[in-house]
């Protein structure tokens, strides 16, 4: 561990430790007063992210209101998840990567098809990750809000139009988040291979958790 590159800079227990494979879902309890850290392991890969309160999970991460109380639609270190009741969720302690998407959402059958052509229809999509990770929760699709996408570039040109470009992301890159409140953690390791957000080959993550 002290040799791993992944660790540095944090403090506190090791208390989990795993790898993400590409393309698939993962879940996990975070506790007041520990902190995740999501490792890029490879580069440009999208992380698609949902909270939920792990004492009523009818409470879950807002992006309207994370953005109206910060003014702003990315995500940085300092940035609070904010949750449907105007509560912190999360805090982004650090980020070695410049910002975060709040606005560019999680790919689906419907989008897949409507953006790149209806032979993409069956490709394994975010959304289904979100659906397959929450059902062990009891959670359906009507629990499914708007996510955070981790490391992933959607620039906001002056006439509001946006895209998804290459990423900004590097091999062995991080982003850190504080629970400010017990959470439950819902990943889509994005399995995106029709644009950029993956570099069109979609490669594992690693969650770290520190009490």
């Amino acid at each position: 561990m002290k040799n791993d590159p992944h660790f540095a800079g944090l403090a506190g227990q090791v208390i989990h430790d795993e790898i993400v494979a590409a393309r698939a879902p993962w879940m996990h309890r975070v506790r007041a007063g520990e902190t995740l850290r999501i490792i890029d392991l490879e580069g440009n890969q999208a992380v698609d992210f949902l909270l939920y309160a792990t004492d009523d999970d009818a409470e879950r991460y807002s992006a309207q209101d994370t953005v109206a109380a910060q003014a702003n639609i990315f995500l940085r270190t300092g940035s609070v998840l904010l949750s449907s009741e105007g509560r912190p969720m999360m805090t982004i302690t650090g980020t070695s990567v410049e910002y975060h998407d709040t606005i560019g959402g999680a790919c689906s059958c419907e989008s897949n098809s409507l953006r790149y052509g209806h032979h993409t229809r069956a490709q394994h999509s975010c959304v289904d990750n979100f659906l397959e990770a929450n059902l062990r929760d009891g959670r359906g699709k009507r629990d499914m809000v708007s996510n955070v996408n981790f490391f992933m570039n959607v620039p906001v040109e002056a006439d509001g139009a946006l895209g998804i470009v290459d990423g900004i992301s590097a091999p062995g890159l991080s982003v850190d988040l504080r629970a400010e409140m017990d959470v439950t953690v819902v990943v889509s390791n994005c399995p995106q291979i029709n644009n950029p957000c993956n570099g069109f080959n979609p490669t594992p993550v690693r969650m770290i958790v520190t009490a």
